[in-house]
């Protein structure tokens, strides 16, 4: 999960709704260019038996897609302030591409209804969460700090699921999840318009922190789904 600070930000009055929605704009702009990379990666990838066996048939290569989809957000979170506008995009791009490639794995064990059928749920549920986040005059800090806690929790519990194989324990981190994702989805639309309020130096940095910002969101959209995808989604016999 990336909690970015605003990127140089400086307030600049008068900066009216008007800019800072066009700011959003650019921000769910490149966050729906990423997911349908990613959605598009997966199913031509699971379409595939030669990718398949060639990304998920040798150990070596599976775990270095992983780290390597680590690596590069990592790159991108750390880096974003020396990075040119266009290198930020690319690495954007290329990282929701390479989870295409690791989420390809859902198609093998889920059904396609049910992923449709989460997808659109996971869609509502953000668009409702995203809508609150950026109207309520409510500062929703402590929320996402909350949020933030139970997010660490459940990496601790899943990690220790991994031994222990509770189911019972596998559906608390499930609906856990679910409630932790929805509650960042309205916390960090906040912070990303509360950074547009403020302002940017510069045209350069306003299109990094729109990258930044879609990755925020972008890695809430994708989480949210996995974790509704545990609940809703109908495995294959």
């Amino acid at each position: 999960m990336i909690n970015q600070e605003p990127i140089d930000a400086v307030v600049i009055p008068g900066r009216d709704a008007t800019e800072v929605a066009s700011f959003m704009t650019k921000v769910y702009g490149w966050m729906t260019a990423a997911l349908a990379i990613t959605g598009l990666v997966a199913m031509v990838t699971a379409s595939s038996p030669a990718i398949l066996e060639m990304v998920f048939g040798s150990k070596i290569a599976f775990w270095g897609l992983i780290i390597g989809t680590f690596l590069l957000v990592g790159w991108l979170t750390m880096a974003i302030r020396t990075m040119a506008p266009l290198t930020a995009t690319l690495v954007f791009l290329a990282y929701s591409a390479l989870n295409g490639v690791l989420f390809s794995s859902i198609f093998l064990i889920y059904t396609g209804s049910s992923i449709a059928l989460t997808f659109f749920i996971t869609a509502g549920t953000f668009g409702v969460m995203s809508i609150y986040g950026y109207t309520t005059k409510a500062d929703l800090s402590k929320i996402g700090s909350i949020a933030m806690m139970a997010l660490i929790g459940i990496i601790i519990a899943s990690l220790v699921n991994l031994f222990l194989g509770s189911e019972t324990l596998y559906w608390i981190i499930s609906y856990v999840g679910v409630a932790v994702f929805v509650a960042l989805v309205a916390y960090d639309t906040q912070k990303i318009k509360d950074m547009a309020i403020y302002g940017f130096e510069g045209e350069a940095v306003e299109k990094k922190a729109s990258i930044i910002g879609a990755l925020t969101l972008y890695l809430d959209f994708i989480n949210l789904f996995l974790f509704l995808l545990r609940l809703f989604g109908g495995r294959k016999d």
